[in-house]
């Protein structure tokens, strides 16, 4: 019996040993050799995800869809604005009205803000052109106090 509960606990500690691994190589990062740690999708399921989904679909009333909106594929002064100074009060996306709170990310660099807008403008649907880095110095430099 004693070497019955040996056996069961070694078994349980390799077993916890091999989840730990698991789960540490599946949550390290993805990126692809010689890219920077900045890519556009790992800034949005860091950031982004918990408000507006990993579909993208947002949360009815509260955070709004990424799929083909013009706020997502239109102008990208306004996109890049959005991320700097955040967003209160109500919102009008695809004919829905959302009362969400989104801080502003300012916190983030520049790379992070082009990489997750070229992400966003490219995935859930839209097509729309990449957003540069040099964009998003330009409208950050546009805010008070700057």
């Amino acid at each position: 019996m004693a070497r019955d509960i040996q056996e069961i606990r070694n078994y349980l500690f390799r077993s916890a040993v091999t989840l730990t691994m698991i789960i540490m190589f599946s949550c390290s990062s993805h990126k692809k050799p010689g890219t920077s740690g900045n890519d556009g999708e790992a800034v949005y399921l860091k950031y982004c995800l918990a408000c507006h989904q990993a579909s993208g679909s947002g949360v009815p009333g509260m955070y709004p869809t990424l799929h083909e909106t013009d706020w997502v594929a239109g102008d990208k002064t306004r996109l890049i604005n959005l991320l700097l100074n955040g967003q209160q009060g109500q919102i009008t996306v695809n004919g829905s009205v959302f009362q969400g709170v989104m801080p502003p990310h300012d916190y983030l660099t520049d790379e992070q803000i082009a990489s997750v807008l070229t992400y966003v403008r490219s995935n859930f649907g839209n097509k729309a052109d990449a957003v540069q880095i040099e964009e998003v110095t330009h409208q950050r430099a546009q805010l008070p106090g700057r």
